[in-house]
């Protein structure tokens, strides 16, 4: 038995070093972690970067070009795009990421359930699915957005409500197909209860798509953020979301367009960041396409 251990975590320790050595090869994903680690860092110290605070306001020096004090040039209210652009990002990614965590616990605890007990357990939680996935995504944001009110929580709490769906359904499949191998038939003949097999033995071998979905998903989520914040509806002012620079910038959109170019360009590069890294991603964990693993 011990031998045995030991050569399965030889064989994964192999697994993943070939996972590592394959993925980096790729240089479009080397590409997009620079660009992913450059903005994670920008979000984490941007005290430290943005050379003024991001509320500071100079009206001699409004709609200033971009020069070499102001990089990204100023608004009309003499407060500096580049400041306003880094503590922006701190908002953009913080949605991304906990909205994506959030809806993938939500999404793969309901798809489990629903994939591994079947029956009427499987038709309420689809029907559920069913019904969310029908919604029209900025709609919904909207009309909870609204209700709820205007705070960095909500936003997460909404987008989070409308992207569980996804991973529930992916989750579900995965199951479906997973609970009839071998490996469960002998956790269940040795006596392990339903939700032990699941968390133990049935997820572990279904989340490599919920991953390469999660990189994926955060662009969107820093998408819907900005499309709420441009509307009105995001962060409540003075703090600075991509989307209300945008949506203050469109008013001058021909005296200075660096305004809303600044944030559009910054959210443009995150989204194809990740979207990059997520294809990387998958082309590297699926075995039809890289019969290395």
């Amino acid at each position: 038995m011990e031998e045995y251990r030991e050569k399965t975590l030889v064989i994964d320790e192999q697994k993943k070093i070939t996972f590592w050595q394959t993925f980096f090869r790729n240089k479009a994903a080397i590409l997009a972690a620079i660009i992913i680690v450059i903005f994670l860092l920008c979000a984490i110290f941007a005290p430290l970067i943005a050379p003024f605070p991001y509320d500071e306001q100079n009206l001699p020096e409004m709609m200033q070009a971009p020069s070499a004090n102001h990089i990204f040039g100023t608004d009309e209210f003499g407060r500096d795009i580049f400041s306003r652009v880094i503590y922006g990002t701190r908002i953009s990614l913080q949605v991304g990421f906990f909205s994506v965590a959030i809806s993938v616990i939500i999404g793969t605890i309901l798809g489990a359930l629903a994939g591994y007990y079947g029956g009427i357990v499987d038709q309420i939680i689809s029907g559920f699915i069913d019904i969310v996935s029908s919604f029209p995504v900025s709609l919904l944001a909207i009309a909870v957005v609204a209700s709820l009110g205007r705070s960095l929580v909500n936003l997460i709490i909404v987008i989070s409500m409308i992207s569980w769906a996804g991973y529930a359904r992916i989750i579900r499949g995965q199951v479906l197909t997973l609970k009839e191998w071998d490996f469960v038939e002998a956790a269940r003949a040795l006596g392990a209860s339903n939700l032990r097999i699941i968390f133990k033995h049935v997820l572990p071998n279904a989340i490599a798509p919920i991953i390469v979905m999660s990189t994926l998903e955060i662009p969107k989520a820093i998408i819907v953020e900005s499309t709420l914040s441009f509307l009105g509806l995001g962060v409540p002012p003075p703090t600075p979301s991509w989307g209300s620079i945008m949506s203050a910038g469109r008013a001058y959109i021909m005296q200075a367009p660096w305004i809303t170019m600044s944030p559009g360009l910054a959210m443009m590069a995150i989204v194809f960041a990740f979207n990059l890294f997520g294809d990387a991603l998958r082309d590297t964990l699926d075995p039809r396409l890289n019969k290395q693993i």
